[in-house]
């Protein structure tokens, strides 16, 4: 199994209920398909350095995860249909990334 990170932004003009679904929509989705979720982080909403469909804001997530690698192209496909989402990125971590993010995990349980 490979290490993902994800990080998508949801248009500004949804509601709180709305958010909870289309997050729970996409961590469901990997979970379904065999990915073990290791972290999910709420941004909250953030300005955006560039308008996105003539929004200048919109609301971060992060979801980090364990998943085998034909999971990706699937997993993409949901965020480019799903209206709510602006843009997506996710990455495949390697072994430094991997550590750093448990070290950010650490510090941010720590403030916590």
């Amino acid at each position: 199994m490979n290490h993902y990170e994800t990080v998508f932004i949801l248009n500004p003009v949804l509601s709180d209920i709305q958010i909870e679904e289309t997050v729970k929509k996409f961590e469901n989705f990997l979970i379904k398909n065999g990915a073990k979720m290791v972290s999910k982080e709420n941004w909250g909403l953030k300005k955006l350095a560039y308008p996105i469909q003539h929004k200048k804001s919109g609301f971060y997530h992060l979801f980090e995860f364990a998943s085998p690698g034909e999971t990706i192209s699937p997993y993409e496909l949901e965020f480019r249909r799903d209206e709510r989402i602006m843009r997506f990125l996710t990455v495949k971590l390697d072994k430094h990334a991997i550590s750093w993010a448990e070290r950010r995990r650490t510090k941010l349980k720590a403030k916590a």
